[in-house]
């Protein structure tokens, strides 16, 4: 394997090109954090915010980035997802549970979220993410789930697929 070739960096990102294949990777994180996190009354936790991206509210899982800030750099992944947990939702997790590793655009991203599954939730703040963020938390009981995405769909929120992976490890525990 050659080496990759820097064509761009950014605050946060950077833009690589290896064996002429174009691709992305974060500066400022050693990993991302994913949550799939289920209250107990059997309901699971989204959020939803504007992506500029995608120019559009997108629902999606509680999810951060490691070790972005100074503060953080040396922390563990199950911390940061406890953390982003918290920040995102207000909720804190009894039990934290790895579920896999993978990545989830492996043709343009370099990055393979660590996904979690977040129980025995207690809430203990308003959530809404940090001052750089505008999260709006939805628990969604799993019986009706399918419905109430659709009907976000309809509205004209996207809905990240990531999700739907959330939701086979969620009734499949």
């Amino acid at each position: 394997m050659s080496e990759s070739k820097t064509l761009y960096e950014g605050d946060w990102s950077r833009f690589l090109e290896r064996d002429g294949w174009e691709y992305v990777e974060r500066v400022k994180a050693s990993a991302v954090a994913a949550l799939v996190a289920i209250t107990n009354d059997q309901a699971i936790v989204l959020v939803e915010q504007y992506r500029i991206p995608m120019d559009a509210r997108v629902i999606e899982l509680p999810a951060g980035l490691v070790g972005d800030r100074d503060e953080d750099r040396d922390e563990a992944v199950a911390t940061a997802a406890a953390r982003e947990l918290e920040e995102e939702t207000g909720y804190r997790a009894a039990n934290l549970k790895h579920i896999m590793s993978g990545p989830t655009s492996p043709g343009i991203l370099a990055e393979a979220p660590h996904f979690y599954l977040a129980t025995g939730l207690e809430k203990i703040g308003a959530g809404g993410g940090d001052d750089s963020e505008d999260i709006t938390v939805h628990c969604v009981p799993l019986n009706r789930v399918d419905d109430w995405l659709n009907q976000k769909m309809g509205e004209g929120l996207q809905v990240d697929p990531k999700v739907y992976a959330g939701l086979y490890w969620a009734t499949n525990r």
